[in-house]
């Protein structure tokens, strides 16, 4: 077996995503020179996203994955190595127009009780003196392949993101839990009528938030689909046309039209691998937070996290950015520290 060789780095971020890339480019400004292993979903959820209308100075809008593509070029101008798991070829041929090294590599575990850090890769060992954790969280789908068929057409997993886009229009949403009532509750707001799709015949969602989603049902703007199941998302070339579903005590499909399905089942935050090695909740990693500095750092020394992977609550681009900026900060002066 060949042994693999190890590389090492003061500071190494692992996510390209928002919190990745701002992160190496606040690194790279302070002459960090840190590597960034992008991971195999490049960019993060808003490579599946189409129009984003809420990016601050973006006034015309941009794309997801152009955004993403701008997010990557400009960490790149300031020297951030990137380590690749898949690099589709575009982007290859683009960055080698910058003289920049791609290196492709799988992390699956890592170390962080040793000092240096460790990640391991399928084709190199990863040591640091610093890392970021920005590995996000993944959205939760039905596993549909017409829902896959849709995707950034009709399907979204993010009511915040999309829902301008189906204002004064018919849509769905699935679940049972904080979420899906959150999302409906935010639509039925923009939307001219919501329809709220649930396997059971009540809720998972807090008391008060069930409250709230009452009080929009008594007012004609969400109605309830209980007992049933999405079963297929209807559409044609132009996107989603309605929703199928499977009426579960009845035994019947019946379509519902729509512009639009969100999917608020929940998300998965993407930490496997610090599984017992750093203090988390609910598969979320905790940070410091506060006002005294310091705020992304987590329960290991050196260890700072950014991003989806410590924040189930907002969820956004803008929010990432910014934590991802924090965490550079916040590892600069830690390996400030170590140098002291």
């Amino acid at each position: 077996m060949a042994v693999r060789p190890t590389r090492h780095s003061r500071l190494l971020i692992l996510g390209s995503g928002p919190a990745g890339y701002s992160a190496a480019v606040y690194a790279a400004r302070a002459n960090l020179r840190p590597v960034l292993i992008a991971g195999i979903a490049q960019g993060g959820q808003l490579m599946t996203t189409t129009d984003v209308d809420n990016w601050p100075a973006d006034a015309d809008g941009v794309q997801g994955p152009e955004l993403m593509e701008r997010f990557r070029r400009h960490a790149e101008r300031f020297d951030t190595e990137i380590v690749h798991d898949h690099i589709h070829a575009a982007f290859r041929r683009h960055a080698e127009r910058f003289d920049t090294e791609i290196l492709h590599d799988h992390i699956h575990a890592a170390r962080l009780a040793e000092r240096p850090f460790v990640l391991e890769g399928d084709l190199a060992h990863y040591t640091c003196d610093a890392l970021i954790i920005a590995t996000g969280a993944s959205a939760k789908y039905l596993g549909l392949a017409s829902e896959q068929k849709f995707m950034g057409r009709g399907v979204s997993a993010c009511a915040t993101c999309d829902g301008f886009f189906y204002k004064g229009q018919d849509v769905v949403v699935v679940g049972g839990g904080n979420t899906a009532v959150e999302e409906a509750l935010y639509l039925a707001n923009i939307s001219r009528n919501v329809q709220l799709v649930h396997r059971r015949d009540k809720f998972r969602a807090e008391k008060i938030m069930q409250d709230k989603l009452m009080k929009r049902v008594a007012d004609g703007k969400i109605g309830l689909v209980l007992d049933a199941v999405v079963d297929e998302v209807l559409g044609d070339q132009t996107g989603v046309t309605g929703v199928r579903v499977q009426e579960l005590k009845r035994a019947r499909k019946r379509d519902i039209p729509a512009k639009g399905l969100f999917v608020a089942i929940g998300h998965t935050p993407n930490t496997q691998i610090f599984a017992g090695q750093v203090a988390m909740r609910e598969g979320y990693i905790v940070t410091r937070g506060g006002a005294e500095g310091m705020a992304s750092a987590t329960s290991v020394a050196g260890v700072f996290a950014a991003g989806d992977v410590q924040d189930h609550v907002y969820r956004q681009a803008v929010t990432s950015a910014g934590s991802g900026c924090m965490a550079a900060l916040d590892a600069e002066k830690y390996l400030d520290g170590l140098a002291a």
